[in-house]
């Protein structure tokens, strides 16, 4: 959904901009200066992560922060980073924080990938990578979740429904009392506030920053409440900053199917193959024989049962980029045979996807990934609410309307959000990156982004279907504008719409 699908393979302000002023920056107490303690990545002999970064130059440290920002000089956590110092000291930029969304993707083994990609312009920035609040090597939190309901689907009908009512309010009743004093702290403003103290503990007067996914609504936030320590700004794989929390999932559903037609398209050119039907429209109904079959009695794909809430999770990880369209006919050809009752195994995709879903890999991500959500924007508790919308949706997506509307441990979560949602709107200088066909974080989302902050600049890679742009696709034409940008300090003339 809202994160980075794959890792990378192998910012002055803007002179001269017309938008409108940057707000007043707020009071906020943030406490003493904060405590930054560094000391090497592996924290053990068996620290494969660790001792990986440790080769590779990187320095970690932890930085202290608040629990609560409203009382600074209370309890504290600390928030895990790992620097790796450009080399070009006569150049020098500061230093630049990366966030691959989620929103609470770890960052930290990313960071010597980052320096590699992002060749003599890295250089010019000390690259910081930040475990969010609760995630990775951070403070940690965990509700020891058995299962997990991000990118589950609500199912084609009532007993679907029920499945992730039930499945959502056991996820919200396993965080007990400790881990509740922690979660209650997590949202997006407060990874904002923490990312400042990052800044504040470098000793650095303005922080740059580039974000993918929900990174871009973190980064978005930033320029809400610094906006005068924002310096190089970059959004990748936008979000509309007015739909915080789960919220952001609700408007997925109509680029998810077009992305879906575009597909059937490939595969049915290539029907020799795949066999899943000689048109787009064949494709197609091979996928809705799948759902079906799947929604009267769940599908033995290997070792696992594939219900029609897992089978839309298996189909939209490998849609979201273009170039997995051969994983994604597979995908379905192997449901395809499962719903024939043949003999189906699962590729290690699906594998993946299945044991985060159906296994519990990744408890603890998970459960700062969802805390985070809540905190940002309170939602509806009546479970009846969500079968309604999903009812009044269904027949222009059976698939992904379902998926898209589908109801959220934060129906139970055990507390409202601390505070209302940041409302985005500055004139603070970013750059926008955006593929045309992106079926997560779609184009009308980084329209409204940009729309929101009004002295930024938005590049469309047009014709393709991928989250995450910059330094992932390999398009010249957005890295050439992204690097010029970080470079300079100095955003396009105007917004640009460019091809591979």
């Amino acid at each position: 959904m809202l994160t980075v699908a794959t890792i990378i393979t192998a910012l002055s302000l803007t002179a001269g901009l017309s938008g409108t002023a940057l707000p007043t920056e707020p009071r906020i107490n943030t406490g003493n200066t904060p405590k930054l303690s560094w000391h090497p990545c592996a924290v053990g002999p068996d620290d494969a992560e660790g001792q990986a970064l440790d080769d590779a130059g990187v320095e970690c440290g932890d930085v202290t922060v608040p629990l609560d920002y409203a009382e600074p000089h209370g309890r504290t956590i600390t928030v895990a980073i790992a620097r790796s110092r450009g080399s070009d000291a006569a150049h020098h930029l500061g230093p630049m924080i990366i966030n691959l969304g989620g929103p609470a993707s770890p960052v930290l083994d990313s960071v010597p990938l980052a320096r590699a990609a992002m060749g003599v312009t890295g250089e010019r920035f000390d690259l910081i990578g930040m475990d969010p609040r609760f995630a990775g090597r951070s403070t940690p939190v965990d509700c020891q979740w058995p299962a997990y309901w991000l990118p589950r689907s609500a199912g084609a009908d009532r007993a679907g429904f029920d499945a992730m009512v039930a499945l959502d309010r056991d996820l919200a009743g396993r965080c007990g009392s400790a881990e509740r004093k922690l979660l209650r702290h997590a949202s997006t403003a407060n990874m904002a506030r923490d990312m400042d103290r990052i800044r504040a503990a470098l000793g650095a007067p303005k922080l740059s920053y580039l974000g993918y996914s929900q990174g871009s609504y973190l980064g978005a936030v930033y320029t809400q409440l610094f906006p005068r320590r924002a310096d190089r700004m970059v959004l990748d794989s936008a979000v509309d900053p007015a739909l915080s929390g789960t919220r952001v999932l609700r408007n997925a559903a109509a680029g998810r199917e077009a992305g879906l037609r575009e597909w059937a398209a490939w595969a049915a050119a290539r029907d020799a193959g795949y066999h899943l039907g000689k048109t787009a429209d064949a494709v197609l109904g091979t996928v809705r024989r799948v759902y079906a079959a799947s929604a009267r009695r769940p599908l033995t794909v290997g070792a696992y049962r594939v219900d029609d809430t897992l089978v839309p999770a298996l189909i939209v990880t490998p849609l979201t980029d273009d170039t997995e369209n051969g994983e994604l006919a597979t995908v379905v050809r192997i449901l395809a045979r499962a719903a024939d009752g043949l003999p189906a195994e699962p590729t290690e995709g699906m594998t993946e996807t299945l044991a985060s879903l159906v296994d519990g890999a990744g408890s603890a991500t998970h459960t700062a990934q969802t805390a985070i959500l809540c905190g940002d924007a309170a939602v509806a508790r009546d479970p009846e609410v969500y079968w309604r919308d999903i009812q009044r949706h269904r027949a222009s997506s059976p698939l992904f309307e379902p998926l898209a509307r589908t109801i959220t441990p934060c129906s139970f979560w055990p507390y409202a959000p601390a505070e209302r949602p940041i409302d985005v709107h500055n004139g603070t200088p970013a750059l926008i990156v955006q593929a045309e066909k992106d079926v997560n974080s779609q184009l009308p989302e980084a329209r409204a982004l940009h729309r929101a902050l009004t002295g930024s600049r938005l590049i469309v890679l047009a014709g393709a279907r991928t989250h995450g742009v910059y330094l992932f696709r390999g398009a010249s034409c957005v890295d050439e504008a992204v690097d010029a940008y970080l470079g300079s300090g100095r955003l396009p003339a105007g917004d640009t719409t460019c091809s591979e």
